[in-house]
């Protein structure tokens, strides 16, 4: 009997309408469009504009659509994993409510936080069910509404993020397509340079920590990049080698959009030429846990059955991460 893998079959994102450009930036911090970009490589983001909108608002549409694409209902959806580190409450989770809204009533859910490498954790968490024999349609979203923790007094962060959700639908496949291998990192003692102070039990909302800005991302850029741009390449090399490939094997560069020397960086560890990396950044910024599922939405009419992808990411945590799995359509 064929081993099963689980294969990405649907694939669909969504982003806000308002453009939030890096001109306009100049006009709410000190900062200007030739420093962000050579730095970032961003030029502009999208923001999610409107009262009572979350990010599970972000997420309809797109499921909405890859149900539509693979033509069929939300009820035939077994699970639901909402990797996000902007839920619309600290409970009940996103993944729950994003159920409600689309109608998928035979689905459990939950949601996973592990910052920018989130999705990469919740694809390969969403592909055990699959791999199991358990489930045969699990929904994997990757979403953020990062403009509703980002002080847009910060030049230091306010220039990064950006508001985005993307999914992906994984099924069995024994024909050797699906999810192949990944590995997966974490180090607590990273949670010091990039986190979000208050809100959480050791610091519940007050008046203190709402005046002292605690409910805002925090990052000391330099600690972030000097780790990112190591263990990012590192742990994208490190899956190719395990599986004996190469940058010639390789179809698609699937990274974290960040910063784009930190792509460039993994690019170059890998091996992989520099037109077979897929890049956004410079138009949606860093959408958090939506980077990597909005590239494979994107680049989706490019990728042809058998291509061997590579996805990497790293995030707050410190987490980081590596998939290679092979496309099945």
């Amino acid at each position: 009997m064929s081993k099963i893998h689980a294969a990405i079959t649907a694939v669909h994102g969504y982003v806000p309408d308002y453009v939030l450009t890096n001109q306009e930036l100049e006009t709410m911090v000190d900062t200007n469009d030739e420093w962000i970009t050579s730095r970032t490589g961003i030029k502009e983001r999208r923001i999610l504009k409107g009262e009572g909108l979350a990010t599970s608002d972000m997420a309809v549409p797109a499921v909405t659509e890859l149900l539509r694409k693979r033509g069929i209902g939300a009820d035939e959806i077994d699970l639901i994993i909402f990797c996000t580190t902007t839920p619309d409450m600290i409970f009940p989770a996103t993944a729950n409510v994003l159920a409600n809204k689309i109608g998928a009533k035979n689905a459990w859910g939950f949601d996973l936080q592990a910052a920018c490498s989130g999705f990469l954790y919740g694809l390969t968490s969403g592909a055990q069910f699959i791999e199991s024999g358990k489930h045969k349609k699990v929904l994997v979203v990757g979403g953020d509404k990062m403009s509703a923790i980002v002080n847009y007094k910060d030049r230091a962060t306010c220039i990064i993020f950006g508001d985005g959700c993307g999914a992906v639908l994984l099924e069995p496949n024994e024909e050797g397509n699906g999810l192949i291998d990944s590995i997966l990192k974490s180090d607590g003692a990273g949670g010091q340079y990039l986190n979000l102070k208050a809100g959480g039990s050791l610091k519940p909302a007050s008046h203190a920590t709402v005046d002292a800005g605690e409910h805002f991302a925090y990052q000391e850029g330099q600690a972030v990049f000097k780790f990112a741009v190591t263990n990012m390449a590192d742990v994208a090399h490190e899956v190719m080698e395990r599986n004996h490939l190469t940058g010639d094997d390789i179809a698609w560069l699937v990274p974290h959009q960040a910063n784009k020397r930190i792509i460039d960086a993994t690019a170059n560890r890998t091996g992989i030429s520099p037109e077979k990396v897929i890049i956004n950044i410079e138009r949606y910024g860093n959408t958090t846990n939506g980077t990597i599922p909005l590239c494979l939405w994107e680049w989706e009419s490019k990728f042809k059955k058998g291509d061997n992808l590579i996805l990497a990411a790293f995030g707050g945590g410190f987490t980081w991460g590596s998939v290679y799995l092979k496309w099945a359509y």
